[in-house]
C-alpha cells in the first residue's frame, strides 16, 4: 500500500479559558490514502473544525505530530506551513467564500496565479476543471449569476486548482437543499476518485457520509472508526 497523504500522530489540542483548560482532542490519530475519501461525523462541539484546522496546517496541536508525506509539519517555521498549505492542500468550507467581482473562471485562476501560473495557463486549467464539475457554460458568470450549488462547485474547483494532495472540506453542503447537496457531493467524490487526491469532510449527513469510503467520529477527544 502507498504511504498516506496525511498522518495525525497521538495529537493534542486544548484550550485554555478564564475558568481552567479544556481538552478537545487527547491523542487523536488518523491516516488518509490517496484516492481516499473519509467523512467525519461527530456532534457539534466534539472538535471537527480543530481536527480540520491541525490537519489543514492552520492550528498547531500542543502535543503530537502532522505529517504531510512523510514531512512532519508540527514544529516548522510559519511560512513552511504556509507554503505547504498553498501547493499541498485545499479548503472547502460550508460558505463558497468566492470573490463576488471575479467571475467562475477567475475565482479559479488566482490561486493558480498566485502559485506562479501564467494566466494562460490557469484560464485553461480552471476552465478544465469546471468543465469537469458540470460549469462549462458558466464560466464567465460571477457567482451572484450562480445558484448555491454552482457557487459551491467553483469553491471546489478552486481548491483543487493547485492540485493538492490533501483535500478538506467542513460542512461543504450545510447550506444546500437536499437535491443540490446530492449534487455538489457527487462531483466531490468524483473527483477525488479521478484526481487520487485524499479528502476528509466535515458533514452531519449520514446519507453522504455513507457513500464514501471510510466513516469516523470523535468520542473523548479520540477518532474512531465507525461501522
Amino acid at each position: 500500500m502507498s504511504d498516506p497523504v496525511l498522518y495525525l500522530q497521538q495529537v493534542v489540542r486544548t484550550y485554555r479559558q478564564a475558568d481552567g483548560e479544556l481538552e478537545i482532542l487527547r491523542g487523536a490519530e488518523l491516516a488518509l490514502w490517496p484516492g481516499q475519501s473519509v467523512a467525519l461525523v461527530a456532534p457539534s462541539g466534539a472538535g471537527k473544525s480543530t481536527l480540520l484546522h491541525i490537519a489543514g496546517l492552520l492550528e498547531r496541536p500542543d502535543g503530537g505530530e502532522v505529517y504531510l508525506g512523510h514531512v512532519p509539519t508540527a514544529h516548522m517555521e510559519d511560512a513552511e506551513r504556509t507554503a505547504l498549505r498553498r501547493t499541498e492542500i485545499g479548503f472547502v468550507y460550508q460558505f463558497h467564500h468566492l470573490l463576488p467581482e471575479f467571475s467562475a473562471q477567475e475565482n479559479v485562476m488566482l490561486p493558480q496565479m498566485i502559485r506562479g501560473l501564467t494566466r494562460p495557463q490557469a484560464s485553461e486549467r480552471a476552465g478544465e476543471l469546471l468543465g469537469y464539475l458540470g460549469l462549462g457554460s458558466r464560466l464567465k458568470h460571477r457567482p451572484a449569476e450562480l445558484s448555491g450549488g454552482e457557487q459551491q462547485r467553483v469553491a471546489i474547483a478552486r481548491a483543487v486548482a493547485n492540485t493538492p494532495r490533501l483535500l478538506l472540506a467542513d460542512e461543504p453542503t450545510g447550506n444546500l437543499d437536499p437535491k443540490t447537496a446530492d449534487h455538489v457531493f457527487g462531483a466531490l467524490t468524483q473527483l477525488v476518485q479521478a484526481t487520487g487526491l485524499a479528502a476528509l469532510v466535515a458533514t452531519h449527513n449520514m446519507e453522504l457520509a455513507n457513500r464514501m469510503d471510510r466513516r469516523v467520529t470523535l468520542r473523548d477527544g479520540l477518532v474512531v472508526e465507525m461501522e
